[in-house]
């Protein structure tokens, strides 16, 4: 009887072996044969779900912004205004190993969204989602009074995402074992700074 293979968790065991890659020995030692090796299966195992290390990062990308985005919806689960926005702003920081892992999938996605219009789209849609949140968030904490900062709300959810995705960078870029990075203190000055 042959074995039966779970190929969304094949898929998501690939998406690990490649994280761990990355964080190891940074993007271009991950090749297809390294990410088998760690992920445990022979080189020609993983042709049939990536065909190419293009398409396993595109992959990933997605992975790291849907796994984020399932965090956000917990954490924010019946909460509003400045309450939501701060909730949502934690989960997207790089504040431990595995979101700081995530930055280093993100950051190469970037690099190649340059020059490739589709990885494009990709990232505009995903930031566009997380802007229209922001945008609500802020909304809300302006009808409560929370916000009083002459500034529009579409100003600040581009400051803020700025913000957000410039902590990914330098997480990433931090010295090895280096988690404190003073970006929860950032962000709370920048909600301070919303009710002035």
């Amino acid at each position: 009887m042959p074995k039966i293979v779970d190929h969304d968790q094949r898929r998501l065991e690939l998406v690990d072996a490649t994280w761990r890659i990355i964080a190891r020995l940074g993007i271009e030692s991950a090749t297809m044969r390294e990410i088998a090796l760690e992920a445990g299966f022979a080189n020609g195992a993983l042709k049939p779900y990536f065909p190419t290390k293009d398409d396993l990062l595109t992959f990933a990308f997605g992975h790291v912004f849907n796994r984020t985005n399932e965090r956000i919806a917990e954490v924010t689960a019946g909460q509003v205004g400045l309450a939501a926005l701060r909730a949502f702003c934690v989960e997207v920081l790089p504040l431990d190993e595995e979101r700081i892992n995530e930055a280093r999938i993100v950051i190469p996605f970037w690099q190649k969204a340059i020059n490739d219009p589709d990885k494009a789209r990709i990232h505009r849609d995903s930031m566009e989602q997380w802007l229209a949140a922001m945008r609500r968030y802020l909304a809300e904490a302006r009808y409560a009074g929370a916000v009083t900062t002459a500034v529009n709300d579409a100003a600040l959810a581009g400051q803020l995402l700025n913000l957000l995705l410039g902590a990914q960078i330098a997480a990433a870029l931090a010295p090895e074992g280096q988690v404190e990075l003073g970006l929860n203190e950032q962000l709370e000055g920048f909600l301070t700074l919303l009710g002035c």
